[in-house]
């Protein structure tokens, strides 16, 4: 393949991504407060109604942001679900295969250490090719267009489609 070829692969796969995975957060983040709080209410009762024994469950809540993204990075969805909403998916970035576990739990891991000093480490996706942030280059990650991975199935009277005359 040609650079020129590359160039606008790159452009289709990335097209919109940076807007749409601020977007993607934003729904995530929603998700997540609601997560959260029901496994707080849910922790608290179970806290009261053990007269205090249950309360060490709490523990357990920084733990929902960072499974939550682990693993539906790592399903059959390879998106979290606001990133789904957005029509975005994430993929290895040398062959576009879906991430593995470890993959997961890396991006996921850098994220929340980026996300805790400032965030700032995000903005480095401003100046990169396929528009990759720090947790993506370091996991081996890139976050797509579900579009442009799929072939366009063509119409009734376009070449390759499957309804030829």
């Amino acid at each position: 393949m040609s650079y020129g070829m590359a160039m606008i692969e790159d452009d289709l796969l990335t097209r919109g991504v940076l807007t749409r995975r601020v977007l993607a957060w934003c729904v995530d983040l929603f998700l997540l407060a609601i997560l959260v709080g029901a496994f707080w209410v849910a922790g608290m009762s179970f806290g009261i109604v053990t007269l205090g024994l249950g309360m060490p469950v709490l523990g357990l809540l920084p733990l929902i942001p960072f499974a939550y993204h682990c693993l539906f990075l790592a399903s059959w969805l390879s998106a979290t679900p606001g990133q789904a909403l957005f029509g975005l998916r994430v993929r290895r970035d040398d062959d576009m295969g879906p991430p593995s576990l470890v993959q997961a739990v890396v991006s996921t891991l850098i994220f929340y250490l980026t996300i805790g000093t400032s965030g700032l480490l995000l903005l480095v996706a401003l100046f990169t090719v396929r528009k990759r942030t720090l947790h993506d280059m370091l996991s081996g990650l890139v976050v797509v267009r579900e579009r442009a991975l799929t072939a366009p199935a063509g119409f009734w009277n376009m070449p390759g489609s499957a309804t030829r005359p």
